[in-house]
């Protein structure tokens, strides 16, 4: 017993040693201060620089007292996400203005006008894949797959590291300076793009704090993927409903004030800015209109847009199909992979000079309004005047509303015409471009491909009924089918309701809610029946991350895989009537942070759990007593929070560990300890599932 005891005693012999030790080694460290404190200082202004350190302590102080650093950390990361926003759209509207004038001066030259029309965009495309890859071969697509599993706990440094925030925002920079000539977005990139500064900012914060980082990914990348979205379009409210549908499969209530406050940071940093270089004259939506707001639509417009909204679904079938397929096909074709692997720069050159030849206006271009840039196709699109009653009077039209008119109703061609062509070939177009390895989003191009199918559904109905509904004069708005048709097939690629309110924000048309919402959700029910995955879903399951919502989806048998099979041994268990003594040498050989505590070994009746710091400080609180004590008189159990059983399914275990934070869950059956099952070997079987799939 003596024996034991001096053994007890023996590590407080050497934290004595070890803090002699560590004052000697503080009076040196501070004798060594106090003599570089008298030495003269080589810097100049001393007093200036003590002042200025000591307001900036102040300033400090001042802003801890009024919130903590965590909501700072917001608002920068909302304003600063805003900046790269505005400036890149400024600097791609200068690149696509530069084509534009030099292709409006070859006029009258066909040939040097499709040289221009070309090679633009092929070495613009060429020039994104060649940077983003040399860079960062991760900066390539949307990002927006990869940042789902990134928030979900999948680690993936490479993703968020700084080489690929600058390689993925020159790459975008180019990609969108090809205008619709590829025909791609920005929004996927972009929220990649600030879920990075959102690491960072996590960072800064951590370092701030001085504390250590949580066992999840933490709310800021999840606020960062809210303000990505509102910082895109200055539309805070669509951008935290698109964090919680799309990045977010299990959302935690906690990250939704963080995510407005800093959405609407972002937001109006964004609006703020188009008016202090003299674009707008105050904050005004992306895409202004002028919709009647006395009666916006009749009430038997609303079977219209249902219809319109299951049209909408259909096409979005008919595109996800074709858009996996050619993925697939990409990446199964050796004589194509093997190019892909070898000469990314070439592959995307190629392809976007033979997309540019089909888009030149003497070739095909102009039966697709090709000469309009995205912005420009999704403004002209929601005109609130019909291209019928335009037809009848089309000399008298003011800029810009002429140019766009002249762009749908070409020479010899009718509107009706026009749409249909463009409705047809884009999706051809789009799924092409979809295959180019350089960082791009997809949004946007369905967005305004929606907008295009909508307003081929109000024209059509404008001119099927303008005999006249109310005083002789149809009140049918074909703008209003555009934004609907915007929201519906924008909704149904990426299966959520967050366009519907998108489209809204973006062009301040709040009577077209209910229309946008109606054809919204009929879009979605079809186009998520029989458990069809989404445009990110597809991706996630050809390029195999580890996302589990994905692979449900895709095979919904795995939502019903019990964790028996995955189950592994507690590890250390500590009785209740164990000795001080034995708990040290347990704590000694084990470096769990929690404990199971048991009735005991035999029977495995799991009473609690103990943290592997309370039972440090009550070893060192009673290690002057006798060490036979038992640890349920010198310890106190905390029951445990959460427990699975054999029969659960993997779903629900990655649901608790990914919302909760949890690194590893108990299993009991019928009260007894069976094992435990870890966030490690969780991310394993998801893994094995997605190389099934």
């Amino acid at each position: 017993m003596n024996e034991i005891c001096v053994n007890l005693k023996h590590p407080e012999r050497e934290n004595d040693e070890q803090c002699v030790q560590d004052d000697k080694t503080e009076q040196d460290t501070a004798e060594e201060k106090l003599i570089s404190a008298n030495e003269p200082s080589w810097k100049p202004w001393p007093q200036s620089r003590s002042q200025i350190r000591e307001c900036v302590l102040n300033v400090k102080k001042l802003l801890v007292s009024l919130a903590s650093m965590e909501w700072y950390c917001y608002a920068l990361l909302g304003i600063i996400t805003a900046l790269m926003s505005f400036f890149m759209d400024m600097t791609v509207a200068k690149l696509l203005n530069a084509h534009q004038w030099l292709y409006g001066c070859l006029k009258g030259h066909h040939l040097l006008q499709f040289l221009c029309w070309t090679l633009y965009p092929a070495c613009l495309c060429a020039l994104s894949t060649s940077f983003a890859h040399s860079i960062c071969p991760y900066s390539a697509g949307s990002g927006v797959p990869e940042a789902r599993a990134i928030l979900l706990g999948v680690d993936m440094p490479d993703y968020l590291s700084l080489s690929n925030l600058f390689a993925k925002m020159f790459g975008l920079i180019c990609t969108l300076a090809a205008g619709s000539t590829v025909f791609l977005g920005k929004v996927g990139p972009f929220v990649h793009l600030s879920i990075m500064v959102g690491a960072f900012m996590n960072r800064l914060h951590v370092s701030c704090r001085g504390g250590k980082q949580r066992a999840a990914k933490g709310e800021m990348l999840v606020v960062a993927s809210a303000v990505g979205v509102a910082s895109c379009f200055g539309a805070p409210i669509s951008g935290v409903l698109f964090s919680i549908e799309v990045m977010g499969t299990h959302y935690s209530v906690r990250d939704y004030c963080p995510c407005f406050f800093a959405a609407a940071c972002g937001a109006i940093t964004f609006r703020l800015l188009s008016v202090c270089i003299g674009d707008q004259d105050t904050i005004q939506a992306l895409f202004k209109t002028s919709f009647s707001t006395d009666l916006p639509f009749q009430p038997f417009e609303i079977l219209i847009f249902a219809l319109l909204g299951l049209f909408c679904s259909i096409l979005s079938c008919i595109y996800l199909f074709c858009h996996r397929w050619a993925l697939r096909f990409v990446k199964t074709n050796k004589p194509i992979s093997g190019f892909l692997a070898t000469e990314k720069s070439l592959y995307s050159a190629i392809v976007a000079f033979l997309l540019a030849c089909f888009t030149f206006y003497h070739s095909a271009g102009h039966f697709i309004a090709s000469e309009l840039t995205m912005r420009q196709l999704l403004t002209s699109m929601l005109d609130g005047t019909s291209w019928y009653s335009i037809s009848q009077n089309a000399s008298a039209l003011p800029e810009p509303q002429n140019t766009f008119w002249q762009a749908w109703n070409p020479p010899g061609r009718s509107y009706f015409q026009t749409l249909a062509f463009f409705i047809i070939a884009k999706v051809g177009l789009l799924v092409v471009a979809c295959t180019l390895p350089l960082p791009a989003g997809y949004f946007m191009p369905v967005f305004v491909y929606g907008a295009a199918v909508g307003r081929f559904i109000g024209e059509g109905s404008f001119y099927l009924l303008s005999g006249g509904i109310s005083s002789g004069k149809s009140m049918i708005n074909p703008g209003g089918y555009a934004l609907a048709g915007a929201a519906a097939f924008s909704g149904a690629v990426t299966h959520t309701l967050s366009p519907a309110l998108l489209a809204v924000e973006m062009t301040g048309q709040c009577s077209y809610a209910v229309p946008a919402l109606v054809a919204t959700l009929v879009s979605n029910a079809v186009a998520r029946a029989k458990h069809r995955p989404s445009f990110y879903d597809g991706i996630s399951l050809i390029k195999r991350l580890p996302h589990l919502p994905s692979l449900i989806r895709a095979c919904p048998k795995l939502a019903d895989v019990q964790i028996k099979q995955f189950v592994i041994p507690a590890g250390a268990v500590l009785e209740r009537s164990e000795t001080l003594i034995s708990v040290q040498h347990i704590l000694k050989d084990s470096t769990d942070s929690e404990l199971p505590v048991v009735e005991s070994r035999d029977s495995s009746v799991l009473l609690g759990t103990i943290n592997r710091s309370q039972l440090r400080e009550c070893l060192l609180e009673h290690r002057n007593e006798d060490s036979c004590k038992q640890l349920e008189e010198v310890c106190c159990v905390q029951p445990v929070r959460l427990h699975l059983t054999p029969d659960s399914t993997v779903k629900q275990a990655h649901c608790i560990m990914s919302v909760t934070g949890e690194q590893r869950l108990f299993i009991t059956e019928s009260g007894r300890l069976c094992g435990v099952i870890t966030w490690k070997e969780m991310k394993k079987v998801i893994e094995e599932m997605a190389k099934e799939v």
